[in-house]
């Protein structure tokens, strides 16, 4: 099969769509192997740090995005194209911190939970889309913006 001149491939989205619908296996295989959640956040953590510091290799040469000059610029950035990129929504920014180092992402629609009904009433702690973090410190980290999420 051909593909069309000048029309772009939908690979983007494809992949999205099948990381969200085997997150959820992934958290169910964690919770199996794991008996505390906070076992299984921290390993969430982990991966997602993995993922974020070799991810942000592809989000700049992707994006072209230039330096941020500052730490609400680069949530900014972060919201209003890298979460719109790899997961195809766009949150809002709040940096209501004194010090202007820490900043929030409300998700209004998470797309991690499209495929979830409800989490077991035994795992109350556990911190479904902890992964997200690990994406974001790690990405963080490696253009030298933070130190600890």
């Amino acid at each position: 099969m051909s593909r069309s001149p000048g029309r772009k491939p939908e690979n983007h989205k494809i992949s999205r769509e099948l990381f969200v619908l085997t997150y959820g296996a992934l958290v169910a295989q964690l919770c199996k192997d794991y008996e505390k959640d906070e076992d299984v956040n921290t390993c969430l953590d982990r991966m997602g740090y993995s993922i974020g510091i070799r991810l942000i290799d592809d989000f700049l040469a992707r994006s072209a995005v230039k330096k941020c000059r500052s730490y609400s610029e680069t949530a900014d950035m972060i919201a209003q194209v890298a979460f719109k990129m790899y997961l195809g929504v766009t949150p809002s920014v709040s940096c209501n911190s004194a010090t202007g180092n820490e900043f929030s992402l409300i998700l209004d629609k998470n797309p991690l939970v499209d495929f979830v009904e409800e989490l077991p009433a035994e795992r109350a702690s556990l911190c479904y889309c902890n992964l997200l973090c690990g994406v974001i410190r790690g990405a963080l980290e490696m253009v030298r913006k933070c130190t600890s999420v």
